[in-house]
């Protein structure tokens, strides 16, 4: 019971006694009681706090008479000390036969409990110390509990930012968007939005911040907001990349973030589109009448750099003209490194798995739009997530920007949020 190294599943309490014989005594009452701990005694208020600032101490038993602390003062002492932790210890005082009311004070004051030193037995003393120390996990857990779901409620804020609202007035333009969170549960840095201008012409952009987690997320939003700005106060579409380059460099955490994005125009009359392309994977289209619909992919002729790559050179339009009805599909690189599961998936580790890539996607695609034009986003993200097997490594995100080409067919718009639970039913 000494102050060795504690095994993992012992207890570790710290004994606060200036007075060698009622150490003594409680290390005899622990015996007694067959309560394995790592005992560990110090003499002084002072040497307390240096334990504690150095060690995991579980429990505390501490005496209300010590020669630097008298009273109260100690325990008030001792839980501010250690109050700053995630998993504070827990606190059981000691008082004189004398000293009840003391020590309902010091249960007021934050105590666990606490135990008079004249009557306490081998069972009183087990008994109170495995109260506290199951009272101390049942804290760290219900702390663990109220910390998830913060993080759970800040997620889901963010994944709303990251899934906004279209605006876009012209009924023809079709607009579906679709975000899949991977499987870890973390959010990356996908995001995407569309805007239509005074004059007609829609503006949209989907991009990929390099990492996963909250910090990216975070910047993704940023991006988003930024982009959504320069559209609404009529930057040239030419300069918007190069302004949000700027407000990435001074936003990111480190100097090796960078940003993987696809910039559309679609002009007011809807007979072409102008494509940027930043580092970022090249569109699908979609084309011909509904029924008749068919997915082919666009040959980048213009690419440019990822945003945030310290390289000479910029980000040129590649046009792209339509006489008919037709949809552009902008995704995120989640969803083509997506692995394909075969038939007996536990035979084949994910590292042998072939990828979905781009020609899979586009076939999926084209096997989905056989069927009808509207929902194609949401049945293209539950199709590859059953080709995968599960939920998806990476977050997954998918744009599709359109136009319908007849005055009696109104454009779909539709946002998908796939949380993994809704779709494990």
């Amino acid at each position: 019971m000494g102050g060795g190294g504690a095994d993992d599943d012992v207890a570790v309490v710290l004994l606060v006694e200036d007075d060698d014989g009622d150490a003594l005594l409680v290390s005899e009452l622990l015996s007694d009681a067959a309560v394995t701990v790592d005992l560990r005694r110090v003499r002084s208020l002072a040497e307390a706090q240096a334990e504690l600032g150095c060690d995991r101490i579980e429990c505390v038993l501490l005496d209300l008479g010590l020669p630097d602390a008298d009273g109260i003062d100690a325990l008030e002492r001792l839980r501010a000390h250690t109050a700053g932790r995630s998993e504070p210890p827990a606190f059981v005082v000691l008082t004189g036969h004398a000293e009840a009311e003391l020590g309902a004070r010091a249960v007021a004051a934050g105590a666990d409990d606490y135990l008079a030193k004249g009557e306490t037995d081998p069972q009183l003393l087990g008994r109170s110390l495995r109260y506290a120390l199951q009272r101390r996990h049942a804290e760290t857990q219900r702390r663990a509990l109220f910390r998830s779901e913060v993080r759970a409620a800040e997620t889901a804020r963010l994944e709303r930012a990251l899934l906004p609202t279209p605006l876009v007035a012209d009924t023809h333009v079709s607009v579906m968007v679709g975000y899949l969170p991977g499987r870890d549960g973390l959010l990356g840095g996908d995001f995407f939005d569309t805007v239509e201008r005074p004059d007609g012409t829609v503006l949209s952009v989907i991009g990929d911040v390099a990492g996963h987690g909250p910090d990216e997320a975070a910047l993704g939003a940023t991006l988003r907001t930024a982009w959504r700005t320069l559209v609404l106060t009529g930057t040239p579409p030419g300069m918007i990349l190069g302004l949000l380059e700027r407000v990435l460099v001074a936003e990111r955490t480190s100097a090796d973030v960078f940003v993987t994005l696809c910039l559309l125009v679609v002009e007011p009359d809807r007979s072409a589109v102008e494509m940027y392309l930043a580092g970022h994977p090249a569109p699908l289209l979609i084309t011909g009448p509904a029924g008749s619909a068919r997915c082919t992919e666009v040959e980048p002729s213009a690419r440019g750099r990822a945003l945030g790559i310290p390289v000479v050179g910029g980000w040129q339009a590649q046009r792209l003209s339509f006489d008919g009805p037709f949809a552009v599909v902008l995704y995120t690189d989640g969803l083509v490194e997506a692995v394909v599961a075969p038939q007996d998936a536990d035979a084949v580790p994910a590292r042998g798995r072939p990828r979905l890539g781009v020609g899979g996607l586009r076939r999926v695609f084209d096997e989905e739009l056989a069927d009808e034009f509207s929902g194609v986003v949401e049945r293209v993200l539950r199709r590859v997530r059953e080709l995968h097997g599960g939920p998806l490594a990476d977050d997954a995100a998918v744009l599709s920007i359109g136009w319908t080409a007849d005055d009696r067919i109104v454009g779909e718009r539709s946002s998908t949020l796939a949380d993994t639970i809704e779709w494990a039913r």
